[in-house]
């Protein structure tokens, strides 16, 4: 176990899964960042953690390795199962919505859009 300066761990275990202690970031967060190649000081300020937080996290995933790597793939997996639900679940209700005619409130801004888009293309 990783502790912090106060002898408390940087690392715990909630019912979110790993997560760092004062915090609701998860080492699954910092696991997307990890297998992009993102480096530790990036990390740290995208997540916005100190600089002790961000050398606990990435020495207790180095010491815990495949157990971390194994619950960051089920955590993919079962976001990727609530996706695929979702998705089934809404595909007729999204199918409806995109068969609908825009409104017309709408129309001046995608003659914008149009016009921008002709604009951009001319001066490429």
């Amino acid at each position: 176990m990783i502790m912090n300066a106060s002898g408390s761990p940087t690392v715990v275990r909630t019912e979110r899964g790993l997560t760092i202690a004062g915090t609701r970031i998860t080492l699954y967060d910092v696991m997307d960042y990890v297998v992009d190649g993102w480096p530790p000081k990036l990390i740290r300020d995208r997540l916005e953690l100190s600089e002790r937080q961000i050398a606990d996290v990435m020495a207790y995933i180095e010491a815990h390795r495949a157990e971390v790597e194994a619950e960051y793939r089920a955590v993919l997996q079962d976001a990727e199962e609530n996706r695929q639900y979702w998705e089934e679940r809404n595909r007729e209700r999204f199918a409806r919505i995109a068969a609908q005619p825009p409104k017309p409130e709408l129309a001046r801004v995608r003659e914008k859009l149009a016009e921008w888009n002709i604009q951009t293309e001319s001066e490429h």
